[in-house]
């Protein structure tokens, strides 16, 4: 067991304030000096980002879709632990507070975050439209669910003296603290587009002006110390923490390319961990600015992001699209999710791309968005089908029980997949398509699929799909990938010839 101050954000729905109020939070906490650990409550990469530039250190996800409940707590404790052990770890929710998978009871909402961390909540409302009804609407949520304790609650965009006094009055009725108030100030808001918030990598020394004045806000509006009791409220959370080294084979070091920049930043801060764990040397590079891959590059990852705001620069860079085809068409391995998968295809809203898949992307007015549930459509550098897999599942049978059993995961003979798509952009594949992966139909669910889909492309060594996976929760892709590119480092830089005969048997001698 082990003592860390938590305190989650939450909000009655989504646009109330919970990432100005959670990103200003951590901000204003590490000004005083204190070490904070940021954490998100589902799949998205954008409020992360905003979550690293206030605290100086990794923003994380929790989210039992794609991690799995059993990995919450171990995926928490491992980033409040990594880099430095932190004083207080503040997890921003998402959506509304009970607000989840759809036809799943909750499930990966918010709250059953909270339960599973065993954490406080402080409830964020944006009283703009309301005075004493607040009362009624705090004290809905704080009777709703017996399980969640709402220790606090903060106003966003109060109107005056007046109006805030009515609303504190209001709430005091319920006995639920107000522990702040914040004005309206159109200054403090980030710039949005077609996914959301502009990620703060693309901003530059604008996000961290935004996120600074953000910190200011909230330390003059909140009352810091009574968050910090609030936090210190959390009972201790069972022993068990992640570890990177233990769900990948250590290799000798060979070098992966993972691309970043403005047009690529998306990526978990746990897929850099796990190839670092293998032994693998993780370069950054930036389709953008960077001409070639590294030297003796024997893997490439492409990550999320906004290649379609970015098209004409990336197709700008020739040299490095070529490089990236000639590497991917000799058998480098070479996982691409969603940015990557665009990259990959012939053109991007008419723009060259790398032409490595036979495909044309390009942007539409539709949004496709929900979690999946996938399995391999073939044998892949990810996957393999027909495979069975047995893990620990943990229940949540009350505030303060838990309990973990071993499962047989058997859906047929596949194996299931959990990911989320999250694109306006559509790939149109030429004949001979071998598909990555197959999603599952949820028919009666919004953001569902009516029937099974089959979705991607594999060729050899290479595999692109609009489908983000979080490693962490599935960290046999990752193993598969770093194996890939230790096998392919023994071939493309020339091994010994005791090595050559080892390879000839079946694999690199350091893979038997």
């Amino acid at each position: 067991m082990t003592r860390l101050p938590r305190v989650v954000i939450a909000a009655p729905a989504s646009g109330q304030g919970k990432t100005t109020v959670a990103t200003g939070l951590m901000a204003a906490l590490r000004d005083r000096g204190l070490t904070v650990s940021g954490h998100k409550v589902g799949p998205d990469y954008i409020d992360p980002g905003y979550h690293a530039v206030a605290t100086g250190r990794p923003g994380r996800n929790l989210d039992p879709h794609l991690q799995g409940e059993e990995r919450i707590v171990p995926l928490l404790r491992h980033g409040a632990n990594v880099p430095t052990p932190a004083d207080i770890a503040v997890i921003e929710g998402v959506m509304g507070l009970h607000d989840g998978a759809i036809g799943r009871e909750g499930f990966a909402s918010t709250a059953h975050v909270a339960r599973l961390t065993r954490s406080p909540v402080l409830l964020v409302v944006d009283v703009s439209g309301a005075s004493r009804s607040i009362g009624a609407l705090v004290h809905g949520f704080a009777n709703y669910d017996p399980e969640l304790s709402i220790a606090g609650v903060i106003l966003n965009k109060v109107g005056s003296e007046t109006h805030e006094a009515e609303v504190r009055q209001a709430v005091a009725r319920t006995g639920v603290p107000v522990l702040g108030a914040l004005r309206r100030d159109a200054s403090l808001d980030t710039p949005s587009r077609h996914l959301g918030l502009v990620p703060a990598a693309e901003r530059g020394a604008a996000a961290r002006r935004t996120v600074d004045a953000l910190g200011g806000q909230l330390a003059r509006a909140v009352d810091l110390d009574a968050v910090l009791a609030v936090a210190r409220q959390a009972p201790e959370l069972p022993a068990g923490q992640w570890r990177p080294a233990e769900e990948v084979p250590r290799l000798p070091p060979v070098t992966v390319a993972v691309a970043g920049g403005s047009a690529f930043t998306f990526r978990y801060a746990e897929t850099d961990e796990l190839l670092a764990a293998a032994g693998l040397r993780v370069v950054p590079v930036d389709p953008l600015r960077d001409e070639e891959l590294p030297p003796e590059c024997a893997g490439l990852y492409l990550g999320g992001g906004f290649p379609e705001v970015y098209a004409a620069e990336l197709s700008a860079n020739a040299r490095l699209r070529d490089a990236v085809g000639r590497a991917a068409r000799a058998g480098m391995p070479v996982v691409a999710e969603c940015a990557g998968l665009l990259y990959l295809c012939r053109d991007l809203d008419g723009h060259p791309m790398t032409g490595v898949l036979d495909a044309s992307a390009r942007m539409t007015g539709r949004l496709t968005l929900g979690y999946r549930e996938a399995v391999a459509a073939g044998a892949s550098l990810l996957a393999e089908p027909g495979t069975m897999v047995t893990e620990p599942r943990t229940t949540v049978t009350g505030p303060e029980t838990m309990v973990t059993r071993p499962e047989t995961v058997v859906t047929g003979p596949e194996t299931v997949v959990t990911g989320h798509e999250f694109h306006r952009t559509r790939v149109e594949y030429g004949p001979g398509r071998v598909p990555a992966w197959r999603f599952r139909p949820r028919p009666s669910r919004p953001h569902g699929l009516d029937a099974t889909v089959e979705e991607g492309a594999v060729d050899g060594n290479l595999h692109a799909s609009y489908l983000h996976v979080h490693w962490a929760g599935h960290p046999a892709l990752a193993a598969r990938f770093v194996t890939a590119a230790a096998r392919y480092a023994g071939t493309a830089l020339r091994p010994t010839p005791a090595a050559e005969r080892q390879n000839h048997r079946g694999g690199a001698p350091w893979l038997t």
